[in-house]
């Protein structure tokens, strides 16, 4: 199987439990070098993909990577039994697609103990199974908080959720990422939650949200944040002028990103010939505004 030499960077960082250092300036250094690989969330672009579908779509768009959503049509879930995570396994092992981790629904915010239970366990199975099919982590979220229910107190609940998780997927050589998401994707609640998720496996997704852009504006955030990145970020359509990727892409490069930059996309075609195509399209985009 073939990897993109980011691929090695990373899973060295990770048996590591480091991510790697931010630099003293965000601007473009001379001498910095593009790291990362592009690859793809099944959220919406890949939801109606069965694995194979899967696998042979991201092979034709040179898109070599795939973070795979619970819920989808690829089917690669918990329920799984042991020979049915083998051949996942295999399926992957026999293409050059590598399979970044998956992506979990779950979330730590519900003030009811045994929702919160639920949930914690749950991404415990999900750390079970990206171990298995050969994944290298598990993306969850915070996500909202509650009327009556102190921010603080959620916070706080998130974080140690997190830590619980975090040391648990541990033992399977697996990273928690924590996507920027809902109504906990301010920055400044982020880095909350990320003071009392103190472990070294916990780690960020960032999201590519709006919010990333409020004052003090996306470089001072992306600072902030950079420090506890983990193997994947999160990106819309790059030629997206909403948002501000190739300023990202810049920062990413700039202090050293050895990540995965994955596309979640909105639009996208129905047929499958012309969503490859539109991929691809992504990949080359990518290509261009990282000097690949």
């Amino acid at each position: 199987m073939t990897h993109h030499p980011a691929t090695l960077d990373r899973r060295t960082m990770l048996a590591a439990g480091i991510a790697a250092p931010l630099v003293a300036t965000c601007g473009r250094a001379e001498d910095a070098q593009n790291k990362m690989a592009f690859g793809l969330v099944t959220y919406m672009w890949g939801a109606d993909w069965k694995l194979p579908t899967l696998l042979d779509a991201c092979r034709r768009a040179g898109v070599l990577g795939v973070e795979l959503r619970t819920t989808h049509a690829h089917g690669v879930e918990p329920g799984l039994n042991r020979q049915q995570r083998a051949d996942v396994r295999k399926r992957f092992e026999d293409s050059p697609v590598e399979l970044v981790g998956v992506g979990s629904n779950e979330r730590f915010d519900n003030p009811d103990k045994a929702t919160l239970r639920k949930a914690i366990d749950a991404t415990k199975r999900f750390v079970e199974l990206s171990h298995d099919v050969g994944g290298s982590g598990v993306k969850v979220k915070p996500d909202r908080f509650h009327k009556g229910v102190p921010r603080e107190k959620t916070i706080e609940q998130i974080g140690e959720s997190l830590n619980e998780v975090g040391e648990f997927a541990a033992g399977f050589g697996q990273q928690i990422r924590l996507e920027v998401h809902g109504q906990c994707a301010e920055i400044p609640t982020i880095a909350a939650i990320l003071k009392i998720a103190n472990h070294p496996n916990v780690a960020i997704c960032w999201n590519s949200n709006a919010q990333d852009l409020r004052p003090p504006g996306l470089e001072a955030n992306f600072k902030r944040l950079r420090p506890r990145f983990g193997s994947t970020l999160h990106v819309r359509e790059l030629d997206n002028r909403q948002y501000p990727f190739p300023r990202l892409l810049e920062l990413l490069i700039a202090s050293d990103y050895a990540g995965w930059v994955m596309l979640e996309g909105t639009k996208f075609p129905k047929e499958t010939p012309s969503r490859i195509e539109a991929l691809a399209r992504q990949k080359r985009l990518f290509d261009q505004l990282t000097g690949e």
